[in-house]
Order: structure tokens, then sequence, then C-alpha cells
């Protein structure tokens, strides 16, 4: 298992941008697929980018494409998630997720074994 710490939430008005970041205790080549998942309050929580590791292949909600990029830094075993035209209905909790095994991944439906504690993003109209 590693840890995982996400950072960059905050507060921004619709249009604008933040950077998520997500740095695991570990080596990120060790994690077969990385990703991100929210939950706003009342709601499911929802993946909305999914990166393998080694491969480069990406996956990302409808939601969201075209506004989010996931991305990884493997020098810094840190992996991001750039939230561009943030709308109103991108505010929820963002959390981190990661799972060694292959077969725990499988685009938007994969089963991460390892979260991390959530970072808020509120964006207001």
């Amino acid at each position: 298992q590693v840890q995982l710490m996400e950072s960059g939430g905050g507060s921004v008005q619709a249009g604008g941008s933040l950077r998520l970041s997500c740095a695991a205790s570990g080596y990120m080549y060790s994690r077969f697929c990385m990703g991100w998942f929210r939950q706003a309050p009342g709601k499911e929580r929802e993946g909305v980018a999914i990166l393998y590791t080694s491969a480069g292949i990406r996956y990302y909600a409808d939601s969201v494409k075209g506004r989010f990029t996931i991305s990884q830094d493997n020098a810094k075993n840190t992996l991001y998630l750039q939230m561009n035209s943030l709308k109103p209905e991108d505010t929820a909790m963002y959390y981190c997720a990661s799972a060694a095994e292959p077969f725990r991944c499988a685009g938007l439906a994969s089963r991460f074994t390892d979260w991390g504690q959530g970072t808020q993003v509120t964006v207001s109209s």
C-alpha cells in the first residue's frame, strides 16, 4: 500500500481553474492505475479521471472531458488533476486513489485499494 495526500483544493469562481496534487508515499510505477474521484453532498462518489501509470492511458468522465486533465510526475511521485473552466456542479470533495494490481484497473470502474483524505473544491457562480 501507499499513502496518498491530496492538496490544491479551494474556492474559485465559475470559469476558473485549479490544479489538484496527490503525493504518493511510494513509487508511482508500483501502482498500475491511479485516479481522481469526487463526491458532492447527497450524491454518490463518481470517477472523474483515471490514469494507467505505465501505459499512459487516460479515462475521463463525460462531464469533465475537455476541461480536466490527469497527469503524473514520476520523479515527484505525484499525480495531478488540472481543472479548467470549472462549473458550480464541479463542487465536491475530490479524492485521489490508486491500485497496484492490474485486475483492479478497469477505467472509471477501477476498484482502488488506496485512498487519500480528500481536498474540497468549491465553485461559485
